[in-house]
């Protein structure tokens, strides 16, 4: 079934390109006890935050909420932000909110998007993590209370 998933998730993007050219979504800094929660899905390589897109009539709590429950079934306390960032793949506009939550249970039940879903060392990512991914971590790691944007 992944080997679909993998097929038909560049067609989703080129249409979502056209149909959707701004898109926002959240990701989250899911951290605890120095460690990042972080997610493969089964239509992508690599390593990601925890994050997806806002759906309508949604605040961009919600969606944080919501992605973290159907991605690794995590319950979140308290969230804060931590930056927005824009993103330009695929002919479209991409702008991305950063939660960070560091009081949060969760109990590795995931849907069918999720591969795989770990906890790593905040200095000990995997060497296949998203640059964007990877570069919200460093900062976070440098300074966990400020709130950044910029590029993804």
């Amino acid at each position: 079934m992944n080997w679909l998933y993998k097929k038909a998730y560049p067609i989703f993007a080129f249409c979502l390109s056209i149909s959707t050219p701004i898109t926002i979504g959240v990701r989250l800094l899911l951290v605890k006890d120095r460690q990042v929660l972080l997610v493969k899905h089964v239509y992508q390589d690599g390593w990601y935050l925890v994050g997806g897109g806002a759906k309508r009539n949604e605040t961009l709590e919600q969606t944080a909420r919501r992605e973290a429950y159907e991605e690794a079934g995590a319950k979140l306390g308290e969230i804060r932000l931590f930056g927005i960032f824009s993103h330009f793949p695929e002919g479209r506009t991409d702008h991305i909110i950063v939660f960070v939550c560091e009081e949060f249970t969760f109990s590795g039940q995931s849907d069918a998007e999720i591969d795989e879903l770990r906890l790593f060392p905040l200095d000990q990512l995997p060497a296949d993590i998203l640059p964007g991914n990877s570069r919200r971590i460093a900062e976070y790691r440098n300074n966990p209370n400020q709130i950044s944007y910029g590029n993804w």
